[in-house]
């Protein structure tokens, strides 16, 4: 205050800065604001705004009176509302439009638009994010269905060279369950469709034998090893009599290895039908008895089962009648 001295143009004037510096404390207090503290910043905003608007008016009584000062008090808020509509937006306001003004930079979640709201822009920035994910995935996408468009179709390539050696043969295919038994699964219906006895050297129960005849091939061919072990053991990385362990007793894929084992074992010829040539393991040591050395075929596939590499038994096709 500069006293009664000050002139009421002097004293409109100090007002107006007043007013400036009051919005450019509650902007900066409203900008910094979280959501937890907002309402308490709007309070005081408005506390502030009250007392200032408050002070104003009694200085400009104390200086014209009780009955002029209420006169010169209505011109002054258009004035400074005239002022703040030639000076650049948001800048200067007076004092009734800065409760306005506090109301619009409230941070909230239903006006991601609001003037100078953080949370406006970080709410658009995450919506761009969003967008420009959903087009990377859509593009991969594409990219993704256009690399498969050019690839070879394996499976397909795999089953048409299938069905022609089936049909040369005039093999027809046994599906077997795909669980991780399946080569033995499949010699065990190659062995049983030519009454071939499931021979082992391990005793096992009789359901066993009938229920889960695989487990009788699976040691059929461990023992083999077991017992040939110099035929097998240089092609293993890992010491011998662990390897037939876990091909009698688990759930352990059979390959080459085993199928030359059990064509041994058997006395039999099996014949393993693959894409692009068929393979035969003949037995090694067998004498040849009346009726010759019969054959086994097996279908191998290794792209047409989602879980990877398997075999099915191929049975001969039963002339119609």
């Amino acid at each position: 205050m500069e006293g009664t001295t000050e002139s009421l143009e002097q004293m409109q004037a100090r007002h107006r800065k007043e007013q400036k510096e009051l919005q450019s404390r509650v902007t900066n207090k409203k900008k910094n604001a979280t959501k937890k503290t907002r309402k308490g910043v709007n309070d005081e905003c408005a506390e502030l705004e009250r007392r200032l608007k408050e002070r104003q008016a009694e200085e400009i009584r104390e200086l014209t009176g009780a009955a002029d000062g209420a006169d010169q008090e209505e011109p002054q808020e258009p004035e400074s509302t005239q002022e703040t509509q030639d000076e650049p937006a948001g800048q200067e306001q007076d004092m009734n439009g800065v409760a306005t003004q506090l109301q619009n930079t409230s941070i909230s979640k239903d006006e991601p638009n609001s003037v100078g709201s953080g949370g406006g822009k970080k709410r658009n920035r995450q919506k761009e994010r969003l967008a420009r994910r959903a087009a990377e995935v859509e593009a991969a996408a594409e990219a993704a269905s256009q690399e498969a468009a050019n690839m070879t179709d394996h499976r397909k390539l795999e089953r048409t060279y299938m069905l022609k050696e089936f049909e040369t043969h005039k093999l027809q295919e046994t599906e077997i369950a795909p669980d991780g038994h399946c080569l033995f699964a499949a010699v065990a219906d190659q062995l049983s469709s030519h009454n071939i006895p499931l021979i082992s050297t391990s005793v096992l129960p009789t359901d066993i034998r009938i229920k889960e005849p695989y487990k009788l091939v699976r040691r059929t061919a461990a023992d083999y090893m077991e017992q040939h072990s110099d035929d097998f053991s240089p092609f293993l990385e890992e010491p011998l009599q662990q390897y037939v362990s876990k091909i009698r007793d688990t759930a352990e894929w059979g390959g080459q290895l085993e199928l030359t084992a059990l064509a041994n074992a058997y006395g039999v010829e099996i014949k393993v039908v693959q894409d692009g040539r068929t393979e035969t393991m003949a037995p090694t040591n067998h004498t040849s008895s009346e009726g010759g050395v019969k054959t086994l075929w097996l279908a191998y596939y290794r792209h047409g089962y989602g879980l990877g590499e398997h075999y099915n038994s191929l049975r001969t096709q039963q002339p119609s009648s």
